[in-house]
């Protein structure tokens, strides 16, 4: 039986089956001062200086960004995290981004096979579409970082 896909959270990234160039976070902006949300927020502005009276319109995010921190897990968390726990462990890698465009930093994990020894602080990386978990029903898909062509550490040395 085949899997459907399916997001880990609705709403947050456009659908995976768009061109992988045009995936994109969605967030929302306050039309009353202009503030950025990711995740998004659907019901009130959380700027505490917004003068009030806007409403919420989703926006997607900027596609790139530059590394503002990152580091690897190294253990299998605890429940309620999905894993199977018969599967051998691999580390994983936790990226985040400064979107400069939105006054922002998002947090994802970077796109299979990219480790911390790929990065740096201020590698431009770009957002792609991923996979969190499989089950026997769904694929569960997310968002991923990635280092644009020419940007990972070895190859800017």
């Amino acid at each position: 039986m085949a899997r459907t896909r399916r997001p880990v959270v609705a709403g947050w990234f456009t659908d995976d089956t768009v061109p992988e160039a045009e995936f994109r976070l969605l967030g929302t902006r306050c039309t009353a001062c202009a503030s950025v949300f990711f995740p998004r927020e659907d019901d009130w502005c959380r700027n505490p200086g917004c003068p009030g009276g806007g409403e919420l319109a989703e926006v997607p995010l900027s596609p790139r960004g530059r590394v503002w921190s990152y580091t690897d897990g190294r253990y299998r968390p605890p429940a309620p995290y999905v894993s199977d726990p018969d599967a051998p462990w691999e580390p994983y890698t936790l990226v985040a981004v400064e979107l400069a465009a939105e006054a922002m930093v998002v947090l994802g994990q970077a796109a299979p096979g990219v480790t911390t020894a790929d990065l740096a602080v201020g590698t431009e990386v770009e957002v792609v579409p991923g996979v969190l978990n499989e089950d026997e029903r769904h694929t569960w898909t997310t968002w991923n970082w990635r280092p644009v062509a020419g940007e990972r550490r070895e190859e800017r040395s």
